[in-house]
C-alpha cells in the first residue's frame, strides 16, 4: 500500500493538470529505506508530449546525485497519461527500473466517469504489474 500525504497528493495532481495536454512526470523522494514519500521533485517532461514522458537525462543525473547526497531514494515515480486511464502501458513496463518505487499515475482524462482524474498507484517489478490501495493521510 501507498501512503501519502494530502499536500503530497495535491501536489502530484496539480502538476499533472498543469502540464495537461503534454504528461507530466516527477518524483517523490524519501529517506532511503523508510518507504515514505517525503520530497516533492516535478520534473521536466523532455519529451513535451500528450502520449509519452521521458526524464531529461542531465537533470536525472542532478537529482540521483542530490538523493545519493542526502541519503534518499525515490519512493514514488509518479507521471500522467492525458487522454487514457490511470495504467501503464508497456512502454512504462519498459522504463520501470526502480523496483522498490510506488508507480502513480494520474489520468487527466474523464476514462471512467468517475470525475475529472484518477490516481492510481502500481509496482513493477521485472515486468509484473500489481496495483496497490493508496491511503491518503494528514500527516505521518
Amino acid at each position: 500500500m501507498l501512503t501519502i500525504t494530502q499536500t503530497l497528493y495535491d501536489q502530484i495532481v496539480a502538476h499533472s493538470r498543469a502540464d495537461h495536454p503534454d504528461e507530466a512526470c516527477g518524483v517523490v523522494a524519501g529517506p532511503a529505506g523508510t518507504d515514505r514519500p517525503e520530497r516533492f521533485i516535478p520534473m521536466l517532461n523532455a519529451a513535451r508530449s500528450p502520449t509519452f514522458y521521458e526524464f531529461d537525462s542531465a537533470d536525472l543525473l542532478k537529482l540521483y546525485r542530490e538523493m545519493d547526497d542526502r541519503d534518499e531514494e525515490p519512493v514514488i515515480v509518479y507521471h500522467s497519461h492525458t487522454a487514457t486511464e490511470a495504467y501503464p502501458s508497456r512502454t512504462d513496463v519498459t522504463y520501470a527500473n526502480e523496483p522498490g518505487a510506488h508507480y502513480v499515475l494520474v489520468s487527466t482524462a474523464d476514462t471512467d466517469a468517475s470525475g475529472p482524474f484518477q490516481f492510481r498507484s502500481y509496482r513493477i517489478v521485472d515486468g509484473e504489474i500489481t496495483e496497490e490501495d493508496v491511503q491518503v493521510v494528514e500527516a505521518y
